[in-house]
C-alpha cells in the first residue's frame, strides 16, 4: 500500500469513528437506553484502535494533520447532543451563575431558598416535570426542597476545588445568554483540543513520535467525557501535560501541578512522577510552588466561606466507599482479601508504587512514573466513572504504553453497562484491564536491552520510536552517540519499571 492509500484508510476510519461517537452521544441517556450507548461506544473504541494502528504507517507531517483534524471532528460530533451519560455539567453551570451574582459557590446548595432568585428554567424546569417518570429518566431530573432540577445532589454544596470554580465562572461570563447549555461543552472541546496541541508540542520538543498524540485526540473517552459531558477533569489533564511535558523549570512545573490539583484533586497522583529521581532540594522546588498555588487559589474562597470550601467532599468520599473496604471499591483486592482489609492493603500498595517511582523513576520522562502511579490507583480503587481516567489517556499518549487504555475502557463499561448484566462487572472489567497491563509489562520486559532477536539486533533498537514508517527519514533519523546512549539508558529504566509493576 502506498502512502496515499494509508492516509485515505486513516481518514475513512476517522470518519467512521466520528459517526460512532455521534451515535453514542445521541443514544438517549444512560438511564433510558444504556444498551444502545454501550454498543456504539464499543464500536467507537474498536474504530479508534484500528485508526491508531493505521496512523503508524502515515508520514509524520500528514499524521499530525490527521491527529488534529480527527480530534476536531470527534469533538464536533460530541457537541451535537446534550450530555449523554453524566449530569455534572449542570452543576458547573450553576456554580458559574452563582459566582456571577457575587455569591460563593460553597455557601449554599442549589436547593437553598437563598439562591431561588438565580434559578433558570433550563436548570430548574417546572415542578410538574419531576412527576413525569419518562421525563425524569430522559433528563435525569431530581426533586428536592420543593424544586425540580437537572443538577445532581441538589441538597448539598459543591464539591469542586477553586481553579475548577474559576473556570466555571469564566465560561459563564463568556457565554451568550441564549447558549448557556452549550457553553461548558464548547469549553470542554477547547480544553480537549488544547491538550492535543500540547501533546504535539511536547513530542516535538522531546524528539518523540507525534503520532502518539492520536492516543488522546481520537480516544472515545475524550469526546464523550471531555466534550459531551464537559467534565472539568480535562482542565486538570491539560495543566498536568503542560507541567510534565513543557515546563523545564522546577518552580514552573510545581506551579502547574498545583493548579491541576486545584482543579480536581487526583492529579496529585502525577506528583511522584514529577519528583522521580530528584534530590530533596530540587524536589522542594516542585512541591513548595505547588502548595503555594493551591493555597492562593483557595484563599479568596476561604475568606468568603471558611471551612465550607470543602463542600460535599467528605460526604462524597464516604458515599463512594473510599474510606472503607466498601463493595463499591477495591474490587480486585476483594477477590483475594476480606472486605475490611481491602482498603488498607490498597493504601499500602499505592504507597509502595509511589516510593518505587520516587526512587527509580526516570526524571527525563516524568510522565512514566505519573502513569504508573495514576493507573495503579485506578486499578486498586476500581471507580465506575470513566472520566476519572482522562488523565491516564493523556499520560498514555506521552508514554506510549497503550495497554493502560484498558483502564478508562473498564470504567466506561462498568458505568454504562452496570445495569445491563447481573454479573460482577466491576471485577471483570478491571480484572481484564489489570491482565492487559501485566501482559504489556511482561512483553516489554522480554524486549529489554541485552536480549537479541534472530537477526542479532536488540529488540529495543528496533522499537525505539513509537511508530516510524518505512521511508520516513526524519522519524528514522540517526542521532548522535550521546543521544543513542541516553535512549538506551531510558529503555533500561523502562524495562526495570515494567518488571516492577
Amino acid at each position: 500500500m502506498g502512502i496515499r492509500t494509508h492516509i485515505a484508510a486513516v481518514a475513512a476510519l476517522l470518519a467512521a469513528l466520528t459517526a460512532a461517537v455521534a451515535l453514542s452521544v445521541h443514544g438517549g441517556g444512560v438511564r433510558a437506553d444504556p444498551g444502545r450507548i454501550l454498543l456504539w461506544y464499543g464500536i467507537a473504541w474498536a474504530l479508534f484502535a484500528a485508526a491508531a494502528l493505521a496512523v503508524r504507517k502515515v508520514p509524520v507531517r500528514a499524521a499530525t494533520v490527521l491527529v488534529l483534524a480527527g480530534g476536531a471532528a470527534v469533538a464536533v460530533a460530541a457537541l451535537t447532543a446534550a450530555p449523554s451519560t453524566s449530569s455534572d455539567m449542570y452543576r458547573y453551570a450553576w456554580d458559574g451563575k452563582v459566582q456571577a451574582s457575587g455569591i460563593s459557590p460553597y455557601a449554599y446548595p442549589p436547593s437553598a431558598p437563598e439562591t431561588a432568585g438565580l434559578r433558570e428554567s433550563w436548570l430548574f424546569p417546572p415542578q410538574a416535570a419531576c412527576r413525569d417518570r419518562a421525563l425524569v429518566r430522559k433528563l435525569e431530573l431530581h426533586a428536592a426542597g420543593g424544586t425540580c432540577t437537572r443538577i445532581n445532589r441538589p441538597t448539598v454544596r459543591t464539591i469542586y476545588p477553586p481553579v475548577a470554580e474559576g473556570w466555571f465562572a469564566v465560561v459563564y461570563e463568556l457565554s451568550p445568554d441564549g447558549s448557556r447549555h452549550k457553553a461548558m461543552q464548547t469549553g470542554g472541546a477547547v480544553l480537549a483540543l488544547g491538550t492535543t496541541v500540547a501533546l504535539l508540542v511536547v513530542m516535538r520538543r522531546r524528539g518523540r513520535d507525534p503520532r502518539a498524540a492520536a492516543l488522546w485526540a481520537w480516544c472515545p473517552a475524550v469526546p464523550v467525557e471531555a466534550v459531551n459531558n464537559a467534565h472539568i477533569d480535562t482542565l486538570g489533564v491539560l495543566l498536568t501535560v503542560l507541567a510534565l511535558g513543557t515546563a523545564t523549570a522546577d518552580t514552573r512545573r510545581g506551579a502547574l501541578l498545583g493548579a491541576a490539583i486545584a482543579v480536581k484533586l487526583y492529579p496529585v497522583l502525577a506528583l511522584p512522577g514529577a519528583l522521580s529521581g530528584l534530590r530533596p532540594r530540587r524536589a522542594a522546588r516542585v512541591v513548595l510552588p505547588a502548595a503555594a498555588v493551591i493555597a492562593l487559589a483557595y484563599l479568596p474562597y476561604v475568606l468568603a466561606s471558611g471551612a465550607g470550601v470543602l463542600g460535599y467532599l467528605p460526604g462524597y468520599l464516604q458515599e463512594e466507599g473510599y474510606d472503607s473496604g466498601d463493595v463499591h471499591r477495591f474490587a480486585l483486592l476483594r477477590l483475594l482479601l476480606p472486605d475490611p482489609a481491602a482498603g488498607p492493603v490498597a493504601v499500602v500498595l499505592l504507597l509502595a508504587t509511589t516510593l518505587y517511582v520516587l526512587r527509580r523513576g526516570d526524571p527525563a520522562r516524568p510522565w512514566r512514573g505519573a502513569l504508573l502511579v495514576t493507573g495503579t490507583a485506578l486499578l486498586l480503587t476500581s471507580p465506575a466513572y470513566s472520566w476519572y481516567a482522562l488523565l491516564v489517556v493523556a499520560l498514555v499518549a506521552l508514554d506510549g504504553r497503550w495497554e493502560w487504555l484498558t483502564v478508562p475502557a473498564a470504567g466506561a463499561t462498568l458505568y454504562i453497562g452496570g445495569s445491563l448484566w447481573h454479573v460482577p462487572l466491576q471485577s471483570l472489567t478491571y480484572g481484564a484491564a489489570a491482565l492487559a497491563v501485566l501482559t504489556g509489562a511482561a512483553v516489554r520486559a522480554r524486549t529489554a536491552p541485552g536480549r537479541t532477536g534472530r537477526d542479532g539486533t536488540s529488540p529495543t533498537a528496533r522499537t525505539v520510536s513509537w511508530s516510524a514508517p518505512d521511508g520516513d527519514r526524519r522519524a528514522h533519523a540517526r542521532l548522535g552517540p550521546a543521544d543513542d546512549a541516553a535512549r538506551l539508558a531510558g529503555a533500561a529504566v523502562e524495562a526495570g519499571g515494567e518488571e516492577g509493576q
